[in-house]
């Protein structure tokens, strides 16, 4: 298998002047401007929110996906903020799909290896990765790269093929979604970290952070059977929600989602969204997709939900958010 590190990449990227431009990100772009004499590494804009550590969202440019992370987290205070000594974690990628990094229908995998070894520096007990796969899961994940990647950092890799591994849990916050089975590894966990890829989604519009806890699920087909995008919100109730949400958009997969047909759907972007509010972080990475291909906010009807369900805030001006360019 290829080491990520050596994974080509598509001929097709965004520079930063692009990204700058596109950083409006609608409800960010006040956060975003330049002003002269600044340097854009160290400005943010404080607004309603944020503790000690300052930053409610924080979104990167430029760089390699671990060093995007490292970047971003540090200005959230370092994982330790998120991360106990001597806790379990779970960590919840995207390795739903048969594809290799390249293709962007799975969470690029230096990314995953790096927030396990920044876990264990935190002083986690032990690092556990899975996804409940669309395709044979084996081929998931050694494909993807993630299996390999994360074993080495020092992660224990589980499947998440069969039913006995889930567990059923009520949703009393649910509208459409009552209860799911849920897979043990979240369950058992101390804290968990989602980190999902940004990309296009046929019947979801968008498959980011809330979206990617479908994959923490048994059956996936109740929440096609109901109402999709209700449900995506409703199992976001779940009293185990994630501690942190890492919106891996390096590669960003702009049509044909979630799967992909060719590197043709692929742009690199090199950008990474991170937050605690898994709202905001979604409503940031949407308004990013919408300057790469067309995606209005109010077409991603799952966003809007989980606000109404106080499950975080779409008004990005409210929220104290910090923007670095590497």
């Amino acid at each position: 298998m290829t080491p990520p590190s050596t994974l080509g990449y598509p001929t097709r990227s965004m520079n930063r002047r692009d990204f700058l431009k596109g950083a409006a990100l609608t409800g960010l772009a006040a956060t975003f401007k330049l002003h002269a004499g600044v340097s854009l590494m160290s400005q943010a804009t404080n607004a309603a929110a944020g503790g000690a550590t300052g930053c409610d969202l924080v979104a990167v440019m430029g760089g390699a996906p671990g060093v995007m992370f490292g970047n971003a987290i540090a200005e959230m205070g370092g994982l330790g903020r998120f991360v106990k000594k001597g806790q379990k974690v779970c960590i919840k990628p995207n390795i739903g799909w048969d594809r290799t990094p390249e293709l962007a229908g799975n969470t690029n995998p230096e990314l995953v290896a790096e927030i396990v070894r920044q876990c264990f520096q935190a002083g986690a007990a032990e690092v556990t990765v899975f996804d409940h796969c669309c395709d044979q899961w084996r081929n998931c994940y050694r494909n993807s790269g993630i299996e390999a990647a994360a074993k080495a950092a020092g992660a224990t890799v589980v499947p998440g093929h069969e039913e006995t591994y889930y567990r059923e849990i009520a949703l009393p916050r649910g509208v459409s979604l009552k209860s799911a089975k849920v897979h043990s590894a979240i369950l058992d966990c101390d804290a968990w970290i989602n980190v999902p890829i940004l990309k296009n989604h046929g019947g979801a519009q968008m498959t980011i952070a809330m979206k990617n806890l479908m994959g923490i699920v048994w059956d996936r087909g109740t929440f096609h059977r109901n109402d999709l995008q209700q449900c995506i919100a409703d199992i976001c109730t779940l009293d185990k929600a994630p501690c942190l949400n890492v919106v891996d958009a390096y590669r960003v997969l702009k049509a044909n989602g979630p799967r992909g047909r060719s590197e043709a759907d692929v742009v690199t972007a090199k950008a990474l969204f991170l937050s605690p509010d898994i709202v905001a972080v979604d409503t940031a990475a949407t308004k990013f997709f919408g300057q790469l291909a067309t995606m209005p906010l109010e077409n991603v009807k799952h966003i809007a939900h989980a606000e109404r369900l106080r499950l975080g805030t779409m008004d990005l001006n409210r929220l104290n958010v910090k923007k670095i360019n590497l």
